[in-house]
């Protein structure tokens, strides 16, 4: 394999060819020059960034990983598998089992304690089905889609770029296309993530492109919101969804967050629940499923303060960054402490620097490898229609680069939205109290009341009135009164429900525990040299399913009460990750006080230790009070037992 440096010389021309057509770009836009030039400019530079990414992946080519090892495991210790398997299965959806479950649950508590808890944040728990007014003032009805083409005669609906893309990728094998064709397809390719809906119908007709499967011509593209629509209620009558992400939640009961917050900015709303996308084609096991669970964080804080008070807690922890000049320049991922790059305006704010650091640490203690795990930021046509910069942890799988955790800034999009959409119209009668109380005088106050508390429709009627009459009659407590033009003022305008005095900015740094949980068990899959058979996984105790076992030599009576004494705090299992695992073994039933022995997965080594201290060290060591290196330097290593009966 070739050195780092024989590689970064093979690369350093194509980085500079990048360089080069990405200056042409910016140039391009900054001068203003016509829609048509910077779109060809565009296609070269994507042409010219995917060369780069060929050429790293030949001289870099990812590690082997056994996948179908890892499937067989997760598989017989059942950590989770299609759903409704017995019925054929849905595409999308799975259940997970005991282990599964422990160990996502335990991805959640310590997500709690590292966030929740740790920031003082306030964690709610909203409803799952929202109107559908709530998803047209966030935008998510009208942007929240894919384009997907249907096959004419069966009705299977496929992703419409993924089509054409597979399409175009299949004629590239074909020897005999012409060089021109080829280089059409080539710049195609590069830029399909762009394309209209109309342009992507040109193109699926232009190549004449079939369903894979069936062979059968398709339609053209349209629009395919990834929402699940509901009903709610019995009569129809109105409209719900399946939230896709549980934000939403948070920024309606944004006025309940602030006041139970005294009003004070800043502050963190926090939430974990399920959200469901109708994907077009879920794929890749829990990485593109249907229903999936979220744990999001809303950090509202003035626009005009973007510092955080906890920043320097994490100012000087180096993470690797793919800041998109480098996507666009061709250059590699940089190393960099979190201050020097805020410092350089590489990343935007204190405020989203601390997140960032935060989910490094988080993402590193649950058992993402460092070196599998880096920040890239979105180039600017692909961030979400919120969000003014974002940032994904990505980490990589033997599916590529995964994004597991997004960290967007969002400005006041979202509370703008609902600001303007829950806005009520308001119909106010303005009375001149001078003018009311000299000419009616006793009478005065009742008028008053009565005009102060007119409903809408009757105010609007009266204000019809007067656009034809200098006066109108109105009747209070049996009495008439002649209430003159001059006397009133109709008022119509929109009245916010929200009423803040700054529209707070927000930092949302969202988590998929699904691609989280399947990287962590792709990180820590091993084989023991020299058995390819025994498999097993390094998972760190915060998140491993189960802290110890408890395993007894013998079947015996005389072993039953050391297991009741210690197994009251760990579970017997087997193959999904247990760190410690303590033994029961002759010398424990023949020797006073009794003692086991003590087992750490990773090395193997083992120690022995009075049965009464096991739970207390084993506890210790979970909750990374002590470590085994200073255990093994307390007690001396287990060689073998003396007792054999």
């Amino acid at each position: 394999m070739a050195s780092e440096i024989e590689i970064e010389q093979q690369l350093a021309p194509l980085r500079l060819h990048v360089k080069e057509q990405g200056d042409t770009v910016r140039q391009l836009k900054e001068s203003q020059a016509p829609k048509a030039d910077i779109s060809r400019a565009v296609a070269e530079l994507k042409k010219r960034k995917k060369q780069l990414e060929d050429k790293e992946k030949a001289l870099n080519p990812p590690d082997e990983f056994n996948r179908s090892g890892l499937e067989t495991l997760l598989k017989q210790r059942f950590f989770y598998r299609p759903s409704f398997s017995i019925y054929g299965g849905v595409a999308g959806l799975y259940d997970f089992g005991p282990t599964g479950c422990a160990m996502k649950n335990n991805l959640l508590q310590e997500w709690r304690l590292h966030f929740v808890l740790e920031e003082d944040m306030l964690e709610i728990e909203s409803s799952v089905l929202a109107p559908e007014a709530v998803f047209k003032a966030s935008g998510h009805l009208e942007r929240f889609l894919d384009y997907v083409v249907k096959d004419l005669k069966t009705g299977e609906c496929l992703r419409a770029d993924h089509l054409l893309d597979g399409h175009l990728e299949k004629l590239l094998t074909d020897k005999n296309l012409e060089s021109e064709q080829r280089k059409e397809i080539i710049n195609l390719r590069a830029k399909l993530e762009s394309l209209s809906l109309q342009e992507l119908g040109e193109k699926i007709r232009k190549f004449q492109v079939k369903s894979p499967v069936t062979g059968n011509d398709v339609s053209d593209p349209i629009p395919f919101n990834l929402m699940f629509r509901t009903e709610i209620g019995p009569s129809g009558g109105t409209n719900g969804y399946l939230r896709p992400e549980t934000a939403q939640g948070m920024f309606v009961n944004f006025d309940y967050l602030l006041e139970y917050n005294q009003g004070k900015l800043p502050f963190a709303a926090a939430q974990i629940g399920s959200a469901f996308r109708n994907e077009v084609s879920p794929r890749s096991g829990l990485l593109r499923v249907r229903e999936f669970t979220l744990g999001e964080i809303e950090h509202f804080y003035h626009p005009n303060d973007n510092d955080h008070s906890k920043f320097d807690s994490v100012a000087d922890i180096e993470i690797r960054l793919f800041p998109k000049e480098h996507q666009v320049s061709g250059k590699p991922t940089q190393k960099m402490s979190i201050r020097k790059a805020v410092d350089e305006g590489i990343v935007g704010s204190k405020c989203m620097g601390y997140f960032l650091g935060r989910i490094n640490l988080y993402l590193i203690r649950m058992g993402i490898d460092p070196k599998y795990l880096r920040f890239r930021q979105h180039m600017d046509n692909e961030m979400a229609h919120y969000a003014t910069d974002c940032w994904d942890a990505e980490c990589k799988t033997s599916y590529g680069w995964v994004e597991c955790v997004g960290c967007a800034n969002r400005s006041c999009y979202d509370l703008k939205c609902h600001i303007k959409a829950t806005a009520v119209d308001v119909v106010e009668v303005v009375l001149s109290k001078a003018k009311v109380g000299k000419t009616f005088k006793g009478d005065a106050k009742k008028i008053m009341e009565y005009f102060n508390n007119l409903d809408k429709d009757t105010a609007e009627k009266y204000g019809e009135m007067l656009k034809d009459a200098s006066e109108i009659e109105v009747t209070i407590d049996s009495k008439m009164f002649a209430i003159s033009k001059d006397m009133m003022e109709i008022k119509c305008y929109k009245k916010e429900i929200h009423v803040v005095d700054v529209t707070p900015s927000v930092i949302e740094p969202a988590f998929g525990f699904g691609r989280i949980l399947y990287a962590v068990l792709e990180h820590n899959f091993r084989i023991r040299e020299g058995d390819e058979q025994r498999s097993w996984l390094s998972l760190p105790p915060p998140v491993a399913p189960v802290k110890c076992s408890v395993l007894p030599l013998s079947a015996k009576k005389e072993f039953e009460p050391f297991l009741k004494q210690i197994g009251e705090r760990y579970a017997r299992t087997d193959q999904i990750g247990i760190p410690y695992g303590i033994t029961v073994d002759f010398d424990t039933v023949n020797s006073t006080p009794a003692t086991v022995t003590l087992r750490e997965r990773n090395t193997m080594q083992q120690i022995r230790i009075n049965a009464n201290i096991a739970p207390d060290l084993v506890s210790d060591l979970v909750k990374g009070i002590t470590t085994w290196s200073q255990i093994i330097e307390k007690y001396p290593l287990f060689e073998g037992q003396e007792s054999t009966k």
